[in-house]
Order: C-alpha cells, then sequence, then structure tokens
C-alpha cells in the first residue's frame, strides 16, 4: 500500500499559494439547524466557490507546481463533474493545455460548465458509460502523449490543496469544536481532517458517506481499500467504488467517526435546503448536513462546522429529487390495482378508498386491453406518512386486491 505521512503535507504553503485564486468561502451560522440540534450549526459554503465546489483547490495546488517543461506537455484529467471543472479553470489560469476525459453519460450541463471554466484552453474527450472506462483512457492517452495526469484525489498535492478547506474553517471559526465532512474518494476528509487535528487534536471529526457507496467506511471496517462491486450512483459526487489508497490511511487516523446516510434522507435535505435556506446543494453537498440526525447526540453544545462541499445541481434533476425524498419520507407509495368488477369501481376507490389529504399522482393500466377489470399502477402521495395503515384498511375493507410496489425492489424498478 501507498504511504504517506502528515509531515509531507504543508496546509500554510498551500493556503498562500491558493489565496490570491480561489475564493476564502464563507462560513454562515444557521439559526434553524443550530435550533434543532442544540448547538451552534454553521455552515462552510464551498458551493460557493468559483467552480462551485472546492475540487479547484486540489487541482490548482498540483497543477501550479508543475515545471515549466511539463506544463508545455499539459495534463490530462478524468472525471465526470467538480475535478473537471477545477482543472479546466486551472488550465485555463495557468495557460496550459488540458485534456478531460468524460464518461459519454455525463450531463450536457456538467460539459458546458468545464467547456466555460477551460474557455478554450481545454480539449473534451466523451467515452465510455462509467468513470472506470474514461479513467483507463485517460490513463492510456497520458502516458501516450507524455502528459501529466491530474488524479481527483489519490496525490499528496491534491490532498493538500483540499486541506485548504481546514485552514480557512479556524481562521474564521477558531473555537470549532466538530466538523462533519462527505466523503467521496477521501480527498477533503484526508486534507481538512489532517490539519484540524494537527491544530487541535480534540475537535470531533465526522466523516459521511451514501449508503449505498460506503468505500472509506468499509475500507476502515477491512483495514484497507477494497474495491466495492456495486454502488447506488446517485450521489455522484461521493459515489466510488474504491477510496485512494493515500487518503485512507490519513482518514483512519484522523476521522473520529464514519457515518452512512441514504440517499432518500440526502434528497430531503437537498429540498429543505433549498426551501428554507435558499441554498442551492448537489446531492454529495447535502451530506455532511443530512447526518446531523445520526450524530445529534455527538455534537449537543458544541461548535459545529458542516462542509457544504458543492452545488454543481442540474436542474433536471430535482423531479427524480423530489421523488426519491417521498419515497424515503413514506409520503409516496406504488400499487399495482386490481379493480373488482363492479360498476362504479374506480369511483368508489377515489371517494371511500383515498383519505382527504391523499393525491393520486400516477395512474396508468397494466393490461391494455379489458381496461374495465384489468390491474392498474396507481402512485399515491400522502400528507403524512402516518395515514399509510389506514390507506392499507380501507383499501381491505373494500375489497381491491393491492400489490405494494414500493416493498419489491425489483417490481418497483421495472414499474416505476
Amino acid at each position: 500500500m501507498d504511504t504517506v505521512t502528515q509531515d509531507h503535507l504543508d496546509f500554510e504553503a498551500a493556503y498562500t499559494r491558493l489565496k490570491d485564486v480561489v475564493k476564502h468561502t464563507p462560513i454562515e451560522y444557521n439559526a434553524r439547524l443550530s435550533e434543532k440540534y442544540e448547538c451552534e450549526i454553521y455552515l462552510k459554503r464551498e458551493d460557493l466557490q468559483i467552480v462551485r465546489s472546492y475540487k479547484l483547490r486540489g487541482a490548482y495546488n498540483m497543477i501550479c507546481r508543475l515545471t515549466p517543461e511539463q506544463l508545455s506537455r499539459g495534463v490530462v484529467c478524468a472525471s465526470a463533474g467538480n475535478h473537471a471543472q477545477g482543472v479546466a479553470f486551472s488550465c485555463k489560469k495557468l495557460g496550459t493545455k488540458g485534456v478531460i476525459f468524460m464518461p459519454e453519460i455525463t450531463p450536457k450541463q456538467k460539459v458546458k460548465q468545464t467547456e466555460m471554466f477551460g474557455n478554450g484552453n481545454v480539449e473534451l474527450i466523451l467515452t465510455g458509460d462509467t468513470f472506470d472506462d474514461c479513467l483507463r483512457e485517460a490513463l492510456a492517452y497520458t502516458e501516450a502523449h507524455g502528459m501529466t495526469f491530474i488524479p481527483p484525489f489519490d496525490n499528496e498535492q491534491i490532498i493538500e490543496g483540499q486541506g485548504t478547506v481546514g485552514v480557512e474553517i479556524l481562521k474564521d471559526l477558531p473555537q470549532v469544536g466538530a466538523v462533519i465532512m462527505p466523503i467521496g474518494g477521501g480527498g477533503l476528509a484526508a486534507g481538512a481532517g489532517t490539519y484540524l487535528k494537527q491544530q487541535n487534536p480534540d475537535i470531533l471529526l465526522i466523516g459521511v458517506e451514501p449508503e449505498g457507496a460506503p468505500s472509506m467506511l468499509t475500507a476502515i471496517e477491512k483495514g484497507e481499500p477494497v474495491t466495492l462491486a456495486n454502488i447506488d450512483r446517485f450521489v455522484d459526487g461521493a459515489a466510488v467504488k474504491r477510496v485512494g489508497e493515500k487518503t485512507f490511511l490519513l482518514c483512519r487516523d484522523v476521522l473520529d467517526d464514519m457515518l452512512t446516510v441514504p440517499e432518500g434522507k440526502v434528497c430531503t435535505t437537498i429540498l429543505k435546503l433549498y426551501n428554507e435556506d435558499a441554498i442551492v446543494v448537489e446531492p454529495a453537498g447535502a451530506l455532511a448536513v443530512t447526518a446531523l440526525d445520526a450524530c445529534k447526540e455527538q455534537i449537543k453544545g458544541k461548535t459545529v462546522v458542516c462542509i457544504i462541499s458543492g452545488g454543481n445541481n442540474d436542474i433536471e434533476r430535482m423531479a427524480e429529487i423530489k421523488e426519491k425524498s417521498l419515497l424515503y419520507e413514506g409520503l409516496k407509495h406504488y400499487f399495482i390495482v386490481r379493480f373488482p368488477q363492479r360498476p362504479g369501481a374506480l369511483k368508489l376507490f377515489v371517494n371511500n378508498v383515498l383519505g382527504p389529504g391523499d393525491d393520486i399522482t400516477r395512474f396508468e393500466f397494466i393490461k391494455k386491453t379489458a381496461k374495465e377489470n384489468g390491474p392498474a399502477l396507481v402512485g399515491i402521495e400522502l400528507k403524512n406518512a402516518e395515514d399509510y395503515p389506514s390507506l392499507l384498511e380501507r383499501m381491505e375493507a373494500h375489497r381491491f386486491e393491492v400489490i405494494e410496489v414500493n416493498k419489491d425492489a425489483t417490481l418497483f424498478e421495472y414499474l416505476v
């Protein structure tokens, strides 16, 4: 396994290197969350960074330290989002060429943002269906053209750059007692976490991953990084199959706790931050705030910073985010309903089965012929999750045969 020691990392030097390039993002007190969790909660707003995420810090810290000869040959990276934008901005700022590999399925918004920040200094190559596919192509291209590869997280200079988030936290809030950090590959937690522990060994550091991609938690449990066979890619900024070797060693040593949060709960946090605080976050950017319920006893009475790592959220994803939130909160349910072969069955269902606060959000016959007695897929949104048992009771009382689609993962994926 690769080794890295904290002595190799100079976060203050990185901060000096970056201070005229990156934005020193604000730390904002959040009264709503502070009252709810009985502590002082501040949000470190990396969603307000120049490229709307902290990734610029690591990318620039590495690229600006390349030799003139290396800069003349250019750099390469593989990314589906924030790292690509950080590299593109750095290439424009430093006047070097960048070749950025992105999966073919990358949303157009992220492609356009990367092109905008590169402003003529980057070439985008869309290849493969997954990040792993485009990474292989990027590494082969790097070797063939004698260029420098800029990794997304597992590199000391990248870790050092991301660690400047921690430098800024202590400069602005020296009394901080706990910091909650999102984890994907581990660069942010390794860098910021190491710096914070160096300055204050008593500070509580908590890492957070999406439940569907617990690569750092698994690595800590196994004692080394392992490659997860399958992951849920919804929290795209933190959904990695394998954390870095270097980032694992640092996170293992500095983190006090490692938590995972359900993707649906992340969606609820995204909506609350938008509706109640006017903050637009991407799924990975919502991880730290989402974890507050799970660590509320640990942080009670402390001064707490939640790192909002990014705000690159495509507006086209909001419908999916709302759906996942409703499903997680128990407010959205899908059924296959076989209507009784008697007159007025549909009217009976609407008038007598649905509660006063219930809405039908989807209705389609599965069997296109014999609609009068064929099964239908019905989506129902409840006003309160507690209303669900009584809804089922009314369906049974009125002799409607139903299958609860939410409880069958295969059926849900196929039909919904």
